[in-house]
């Protein structure tokens, strides 16, 4: 577990030195409260982009990629985003028990509480499910630590009481985030996990693109990213993860390259 005491990064002390300081001027120089209020506004506009940016590191601690211990064994990670999806999820576990590799599965809390036994499964067969929020709000990174403290704590609980095996990592909805989620992640001793390669795969329906983008990514340590919820479709309306999971999986076993859960990649 995370040690539970936040360590703001450089450009969140940067920030609120900055902050500080722009108060300052304005109570004594109150003629200057333009350049203060603009440097303050420009702050921010960096903390937002930043934010922005799923793989970004600025604004906390973040796998983008598996610790170099994991790395060197040739281990890999599949991470599989916004299910349980009662038609696309139990498929996917079949193609995974087919080629012997473990998951990382980011479930939504709503929808585990209305798939429990589909969650239970996945852990039965020797995957991993870890916490994408209960909801998956459209504005999760517009939110203050209140909200986003309602949010990951009520999907612990949920995901939790379902596979009773508490998520370690969190993904965040769309990998966008604020300042205020670093400080909850260390209350609720978790850790941040985005990418190294995604395909689209909500996006495109095209599997030869969706596959390319990935397999362009195949390499030890690599944490990449597909989508049993929300996934698009082909012409011939098939989920775009089955049509490329299978290509993924084929290549990592002729790469030897062995997937782990994230969580086993802790060890």
């Amino acid at each position: 577990m995370r040690n539970s005491r936040w360590q703001p990064t450089p450009l969140i002390r940067a920030s609120i030195a900055l902050h500080l300081l722009a108060l300052i001027v304005v109570v004594a120089e109150p003629g200057q409260w333009r350049w203060a209020l603009g440097a303050v506004l420009g702050n921010h506009v960096l903390i937002t982009l930043v934010g922005l940016w799923p793989r970004s590191h600025w604004l906390g601690p973040n796998w983008t990629q598996l610790p170099a211990v994991a790395a060197a064994k040739n281990n890999i990670a599949l991470t599989i985003d916004d299910g349980p999806d009662p038609v696309v999820t139990p498929r996917v576990l079949d193609m995974l028990d087919r080629y012997a590799a473990q998951a990382t599965f980011f479930c939504v809390g709503a929808k585990a509480a209305r798939y429990p036994d589909l969650c239970r499964e996945i852990v039965r067969r020797g995957h991993a499910v870890e916490n994408h929020s209960q909801h998956h709000r459209h504005h999760f990174a517009l939110m203050g630590y209140s909200g986003v403290m309602r949010e990951l704590q009520a999907a612990q609980e949920t995901l939790t009481t379902i596979t009773g095996q508490r998520p370690l990592f969190f993904r965040a909805p769309a990998g966008l985030r604020n300042p205020f989620l670093d400080p909850v992640l260390a209350r609720l001793g978790l850790r941040l996990a985005s990418w190294s390669v995604r395909g689209f795969d909500t996006r495109t329906g095209d599997v030869e693109r969706v596959t390319s983008r990935l397999l362009r990514g195949l390499r030890a340590g690599a944490i990449f990213l597909v989508h049993d919820g929300n996934a698009a479709r082909t012409q011939g309306g098939i989920p775009v993860i089955l049509e490329v999971l299978p290509a993924v999986l084929a290549a990592a076993r002729a790469a030897d390259l062995r997937f782990v859960t994230l969580r086993q990649a802790l060890a």
